[in-house]
C-alpha cells in the first residue's frame, strides 16, 4: 500500500488551518475539475487524488487519526469508502462555480459519491457527461414594504445567449440573502447534462427611515430634553404606513433602545415576525435663548 502524504498533495502544511485547507483544496478543483479536464486521465487521476486528500484533511476525526497513525496505518484503517463515506461535495462545487457531478442519485445537485465495494470515482468518465451546467445568481433590489407584503416582479437576464424576461411572485419575508430557485433557467451544460438552475436573491434597498438586521427593524427617533426628563408619548411609523404611539418614560437617557413586539419583518416561512427597536435620541440644544438659560439657572439652583 502506498504511502500518501495528504498535506503535500494540497500543498499545505501540517499546521495548516481548516481554511488555509479548503482555499487550497479549491485552487486545486478549479483546475483538475473533470469539467475542465476534457477526458484527460492524468487529471482526472489527479482530482482523485486531490479530492481523498481533502475528504481526510477537512474531517477533525480523520485528520487526527491520520496526524497520529501516519499515512500507511491510516490506510488499514480506513478504506476509500470510509474516506468518503456520506461526504458531501456539492456544496464547495457550487461555491466554486461547478452544477456538480452525480456520482449517485443522493440528493437533487448534489455531488454524493456512492460505493459498492469498489472505486467512488469508477465512473467519473460515465458520469461527467450528466454534470449540471452553471447555476446564476440574480440580485433583485427589494423595499422594505416589498418584503413586508409581498410583490409581483418583471426581471430581465441573460439566459443562452439571448435576454430573457421573467414574472416572479416574490413572497412575504425574502430578507437580504434568501433566494428564490427558477429550475432549469441556468446555464445550459457542456456535456450533455442538466441545465443549471437560476436563484434570485433579494437585496435590500437603502431606506431613509429603517435599517434591518435578519427580521428585525430598527429605527431612530429623537426626543426633547423636556420630554426625556418628564416623559411624553411619541408616534413610531410602520412599514404599513400606521404610526404607533410609544411611551417615553420620565428619566429615560440618550441611545435607550426600545421594542416594539411583532412589528418587524415576516418570516418567509411560518408566521412568526421580528421586532422593531427604536433607539431614542435626546436633543440637546446647541443654543439656548436668555429665557431657557434662566429656566436652566433655576433647575440647577433646585439641584438638577
Amino acid at each position: 500500500m502506498s504511502n500518501k502524504d495528504y498535506y503535500k498533495t494540497l500543498g499545505v502544511d501540517k499546521k495548516a488551518s481548516d481554511d488555509e485547507i479548503k482555499k487550497a483544496y479549491r485552487k486545486l478543483a478549479m483546475k483538475y475539475h473533470p469539467d475542465h479536464s476534457k477526458g484527460d486521465k492524468a487529471m482526472e487521476e489527479k482530482f482523485k487524488a486531490i479530492s481523498e486528500a481533502y475528504a481526510v484533511l477537512s474531517d477533525k476525526e480523520k485528520r487526527q487519526q491520520y496526524d497520529t497513525f501516519g499515512s500507511t496505518d491510516f490506510q488499514q484503517r480506513y478504506s476509500q469508502e470510509d474516506i468518503f463515506k456520506n461526504f458531501d461535495f456539492g456544496n464547495i462545487f457550487k461555491e466554486f462555480g461547478f452544477g456538480g457531478m452525480n456520482f449517485s442519485s443522493g440528493g437533487r445537485g448534489g455531488t454524493r459519491f456512492s460505493f459498492g465495494g469498489g472505486d467512488p470515482f469508477g465512473n467519473m468518465g460515465r458520469h461527467q457527461a450528466q454534470a449540471k451546467g452553471t447555476d446564476l445568481v440574480y440580485e433583485l433590489p427589494l423595499t422594505y414594504k416589498e418584503i413586508a407584503e409581498g410583490a409581483d416582479k418583471t426581471i430581465s437576464f441573460q439566459h443562452k445567449g439571448r435576454n430573457e424576461s421573467l414574472s416572479v411572485k416574490i413572497p412575504r419575508g425574502m430578507i437580504d440573502g434568501k433566494k428564490l430557485r427558477i429550475a432549469g433557467k441556468g446555464e445550459p451544460s457542456q456535456f450533455g447534462g442538466p441545465t443549471g438552475d437560476l436563484y434570485i436573491q433579494a437585496k435590500i434597498t437603502t431606506d431613509p427611515v429603517f435599517t434591518s438586521k435578519e427580521y428585525d427593524l430598527f429605527i431612530d427617533r429623537q426626543i426633547k430634553l423636556s420630554q426625556s426628563l418628564l416623559g411624553a408619548t411619541i408616534l413610531i411609523p410602520t412599514l404599513g404606513g400606521k404610526e404607533l404611539s410609544l411611551k417615553i418614560p420620565p428619566g429615560t437617557k440618550h441611545k435607550t433602545k426600545m421594542r416594539l413586539n411583532r412589528r418587524g419583518l415576516p418570516h418567509m416561512k411560518g408566521n412568526g415576525k421580528g421586532d422593531l427597536y427604536v433607539t431614542i435620541l435626546v436633543a440637546t440644544p446647541k443654543k439656548l435663548t436668555e429665557e431657557q438659560k434662566d429656566l436652566i439657572r433655576k433647575l440647577a439652583e433646585a439641584g438638577l
